[in-house]
């Protein structure tokens, strides 16, 4: 139970201060003024507390109590976290709309977990056995597809010296009694952990398997690998957050955790409607049967957007010690960097680069690293791969929030207004984007297609280099001033923008590609070229090549040709070697 330990003396927007007892700690959660607003400690001197509160803090004045709970900002883990929707500190928000209608009143206070159903629970270990953090306890089979694995807490350890049963249980009630070095604890199916403290793991290990989203541009040039980070900068309109669907949607995590940070209302509506009607394509299930929704708009309490971070981390970290894969969507990090300058302002802290505070560096550095492919304390595997999109304002990517994102991040997937406005979607620059996972998955391709995927994704990207460099030349002389081999350079890149680079997120077909459609659509573009390459060397014209019906067919087949039907492609190959051998025997 909470007691007062002290009262208000200065109120700055989120930014509270207070006087009374020394016996508060540090990042304690506190809860202000009659209506019991949620807050953290977040400056200490003497008897005078600063206290950020994560809700409205209109009609707050001075004198006002301000109560301590004794625990730090902390979420709470277990099963019914899946198909949640909860705000940046993990208030569940369908339950506050049933309660209190479409605007959260001040002051709620909900269980972000149900207290009220009942799981089936199903112990592994036994009486006796010694227990040590992380170690799972049993199972909980949360969805149809799902098993909750009920894990020791990270800080107990020692012998159970009673087992629950297998039955049906609640959250709260005791599964398992633990004899420790400090006493006997009794264990629940719930969790409690701080949100700015990581979660501990065994070992960090190397990233060398891929995240595939199903989007060609990314799985195929710029790859991420499970554990791995990235960002997606872009101006307004240029399309990071249906970049962002799409990747929830597709990729292949066994949990997503979306984080709408500080966007605009209608973007989070258009999520949370929109999520729970999607089928995941691996099950046919609802996808929100694997999803963890955060939704904190833009006209949301700044302070509760810089907590949303660090809930829905946590949140992945937890599934992650199960031993899943999660990718971890946070949209975006630039909001939340607002967030920062604005509650540092109210705390008048000396500004750095256009007023974010100096510490915004190491905030971005604190959440990047918490991602990572991991040996969980059970001994699993799991990971945590982070995409986070971020906003500079007018796309300039020399704004602090992207410089410094870039220091921690190792896939960089820049998006273009120019691409977005010629309707090129995903609107990713293939020239200003980056990925340092290429040498680390590669062998991962090779045992998976067979096929030399770094070789083939080199060419592409030295294609399209090539094309840009054109292309300057073209402005300036005209297309008729190349010769044959360099125009062919610029067609081969065109097909390969056409129709690989494009891809359409409203299509069944085209709306996520297999890797072994995009690695074949890719070997066949680029056989295309080899056979052009000859072909014109023996004196043929680019115009021929170009008027030739494949080059239609080979930018059109991938909203033609269904993932499960990919020897198709293999009659494409043929028809286009037909054709090429007609033209070929013309200039022998």
């Amino acid at each position: 139970m909470s007691q007062q330990f002290g009262n208000i003396t200065w109120v700055n927007g989120p930014v509270i201060r207070a006087r009374g007892s020394r016996d508060v700690s540090m990042l304690e959660q506190v809860e202000v003024g009659e209506e019991r607003l949620v807050g953290e400690i977040i400056g200490l001197n003497g008897d005078s507390i600063t206290i950020q509160v994560y809700e409205e803090t209109t009609g707050m004045r001075p004198g006002s109590p301000v109560f301590g709970t004794g625990l730090p900002l902390s979420v709470e883990l277990g099963p019914g976290l899946l198909r949640s929707i909860y705000d940046g500190i993990q208030r569940p928000l369908p339950i506050i709309e049933r309660e209190s209608g479409s605007f959260i009143s001040r002051g709620v206070h909900m269980n972000p977990l149900d207290r009220i159903e009942h799981w089936s629970y199903n112990p592994i270990l036994k009486e006796g056995d010694q227990v040590k953090g992380g170690e799972i306890l049993g199972t909980v089979q949360e969805t149809e597809n799902f098993e909750h694995r009920i894990m020791v807490p990270p800080d107990v350890s020692g012998t159970l010296t009673w087992v629950a049963p297998a039955k049906k249980y609640t959250i709260d009630e005791v599964i398992a009694r633990v004899k420790t070095a400090r006493g006997e604890r009794e264990l629940t199916m719930i969790q409690r952990w701080p949100v700015r403290r990581l979660r501990p793991y065994k070992a960090r290990l190397g990233q060398s398997i891929p995240l595939i989203t199903g989007q060609r541009v990314l799985d195929m040039l710029f790859p991420l690998a499970k554990g791995g980070t990235a960002a997606i900068p872009g101006a307004f309109g240029a399309g990071k957050t249906v970049t962002q669907h799409s990747i929830a949607k597709w990729a292949d995590a066994d949990i997503v955790v979306y984080i709408g940070c500080g966007e605009r209302g209608n973007e989070m509506t258009e999520v949370l409607q929109e999520f729970p009607h999607l089928i995941d394509p691996r099950n046919g299930r609802p996808l929100m049967e694997r999803t963890v929704l955060i939704a904190n708009t833009s006209n949301m309490p700044v302070a509760a957007r810089e907590a949303s971070i660090y809930t829905g981390i946590t949140i992945a970290e937890y599934f992650r010690d199960m031993g899943y894969h999660v990718a971890l969507m946070a949209d975006s990090t630039s909001r939340w960097a607002e967030a920062l300058r604005e509650v540092s302002g109210r705390l008048e802290e000396m500004p750095a680069e256009e007023g974010y505070p100096a510490y915004l560096a190491a905030r971005l550095a604190e959440f990047y690293e918490r991602a990572g492919y991991v040996e969980t304390l059970n001994g699993k595997q799991g990971s945590i791969s982070v995409i986070g999109a971020v906003s500079p304002p007018g796309g300039d990517f020399s704004e602090p929030v992207t410089q410094h994102t870039k220091r921690y991040i190792r896939c960089f997937w820049a998006l273009d207004k120019s691409l977005a406005s010629a309707r090129h979607f995903p609107s990713i620059n293939w020239l200003e984007s980056y990925s340092e996972y290429t040498e680390d998955v590669a062998g991962w391709w090779r045992e998976k297609v067979g096929q030399d995927w770094l070789k083939m994704r080199n060419q592409a990207v030295e294609l399209l280099s090539e094309e840009s460099r054109l292309s300057q030349i073209v402005k300036l002389v005209g297309p008729d001033a190349l010769p044959d081999e360099q125009r062919l350079v610029l067609e081969t890149s065109r097909i390969i923008r056409e129709g690989f680079l494009q891809q359409n997120a409203m299509d069944n077909i085209d709306a996520y590609s297999d890797i072994h459609k995009q690695i074949a659509m890719m070997n066949l573009m680029l056989h295309f070229h080899e056979r052009a390459e000859r072909i014109i060397k023996r004196g043929a014209n680019i115009g021929t090549i170009h008027a030739l019906p494949i080059v239609n067919v080979l930018i059109r087949m991938k909203e033609q040709i269904p993932n499960n039907e990919l020897e198709k492609l293999d009659d494409i190959r043929k028809t286009l070697d037909e054709q090429m051998d007609q033209l070929e025997a013309e200039y022998r």
